[in-house]
């Protein structure tokens, strides 16, 4: 007698897996995604006010690669259980140290890490599979979108970003590292000392003479300093040497920031 084989069809309720970068690592997801199939979801396939797995199958779960802040929580980095209490106004969201829960009857609000509410939000059109997404994604804030049928609800994350890279700053460039035209960036981008990012532009050209794009950000930093003239040398330095490297894109860049200058 042959050996039987299992027949292997399509899962009524795909997994997905979902990683984002964010911060200085990455957020990765993992959940199954239903479909409404023509039923009514929200208090009705999915109860209000009971504890819901936040998708089908398997638990839903999520991962940190460093400290965030949900809510007023700091959440440290590690894996969780991303479990719901869906209402039709507003839901209830918890990180729980739980990764398992497939059922109300599993849960343990002891194991919370995180939980508060969140506003429900109604949709024009209907999204026939669940879905949980990365939205609005900045360097230290981002939504987690949960959408489903008409209903949409936002988990807001954020990280503290600007402390961890002025640490990293303050020991790579008085260290043996010192990446001058990357603490330069970061400075002239978030509104720090413009000074000291020429200091550090400065720097950087003198570690690559030939580094037309310091050049072009160092008249970025010029302009935002009021010094106009400083700023135009810098781009017209930066083209010839861009031209010498036979890169376009960098003669077109400052060509613009020129044109913008007159």
């Amino acid at each position: 007698m042959a050996d039987a084989q299992q027949l292997r069809t399509p899962a009524p309720s795909s997994t997905q897996t979902v990683k984002q970068e964010f911060g200085l690592s990455t957020v990765e997801l993992n959940y199954s995604r239903p479909g409404v199939k023509g039923r009514k979801v929200f208090g009705d396939l999915v109860p209000y006010g009971k504890v819901w797995r936040t998708g089908a199958n398997y638990a839903t779960t999520i991962s940190f690669g460093e400290e965030v802040m949900v809510g007023n929580t700091k959440v440290p980095a590690g894996k969780y259980g991303l479990l719901t209490i869906p209402d039709k106004d507003q839901w209830t969201i918890i990180l729980s140290k739980q990764t398992d829960v497939t059922s109300p009857a599993d849960y343990k609000q002891e194991q919370d890490i995180a939980r508060f509410t969140a506003k429900a939000e109604a949709l024009p059109f209907s999204v026939e599979n669940f879905t949980i997404m990365f939205n609005n994604v900045k360097p230290s804030t981002m939504d987690i979108d949960l959408i489903w049928d008409q209903t949409f609800v936002t988990l807001p994350i954020k990280t503290d970003v600007d402390t961890k890279i002025m640490a990293q700053i303050k020991n790579q460039v008085e260290g043996d590292a010192r990446p001058y035209y990357g603490a330069a960036m970061y400075y002239m981008e978030n509104g720090k000392d413009l000074n000291k990012a020429l200091t550090w532009f400065d720097k950087a050209i003198e570690q690559n003479p030939k580094a037309f794009w310091v050049y072009h950000q160092r008249a970025n930093l010029l302009v935002k300093m009021g010094k106009k003239q400083d700023a135009i040398a810098s781009a017209n330095k930066s083209i010839e040497l861009a031209k010498e490297a036979k890169n376009d894109d960098y003669v077109a860049l400052n060509e613009k920031l020129l044109a913008g200058l007159k």
